[in-house]
């Protein structure tokens, strides 16, 4: 049987929406062919099965993530800027996806994580690699005089990932700009001092 050709990056990414926007239970193999563009034999041989496609598509999820952390935080001559904009597009996101859509992690971690030890892994070593990332941007803060205060940058990161998720689950019934970006403004106040 010859390997069916397609754009790896654009079917993940779909199968992401198809995720996101019903879960992981309630999203059919006619979702997911509707969402990719794949027939369901190229699903299963590209992917295994469903399972296997989600587990690519939070593969997916957390390289385009770091990739746009890396991007962001290229410049690390002004870190507390960096964080504010990181925040800014976070808020941006939020207010861009429908009341149904949630955080590809998010949706996977309440949804099938504690019955699947292998995508809880997946994304544990995720967060603690953004984690990771985070700290060393407060380190970095905290070596150019930016940080004020006696906290860690590993409790500042804790912290910020905290806020992070905090307010992509407040934004479910909060969906007002106004308000998302004066919390994200007061999550980095508070994360700085």
């Amino acid at each position: 049987m010859r390997n069916a050709e397609f754009d790896r990056e654009q079917v993940l990414r779909g199968a992401m929406a198809a995720f996101m926007h019903k879960g992981y239970t309630k999203t059919s193999m006619q979702d997911l062919t509707q969402a990719t563009g794949l027939h369901p034999g190229s699903i299963y041989c590209a992917f295994t099965n469903k399972r296997g496609l989600l587990i690519a598509a939070i593969e997916q999820y957390q390289l385009d993530r770091s990739e746009q952390f890396n991007s962001l935080f290229a410049n690390s001559d002004n870190v507390l800027a960096n964080l504010k904009t990181y925040l800014d597009y976070l808020v941006i996101e939020c207010l861009s996806c429908d009341s149904s859509q949630a955080c590809l992690l998010t949706k996977a971690l309440n949804e099938i994580a504690e019955q699947d030890v292998e995508i809880q892994n997946i994304i544990n070593q995720y967060l603690q690699a953004m984690q990771l990332a985070l700290m060393q941007q407060f380190a970095a803060a905290k070596l150019h005089g930016l940080l004020q205060g006696h906290r860690s940058s590993e409790q500042r990161a804790q912290y910020l990932m905290m806020g992070i998720y905090g307010l992509r689950t407040f934004a479910h019934t909060h969906p007002e700009a106004e308000t998302l970006q004066h919390l994200a403004e007061q999550l980095l106040t508070d994360v700085c001092q």
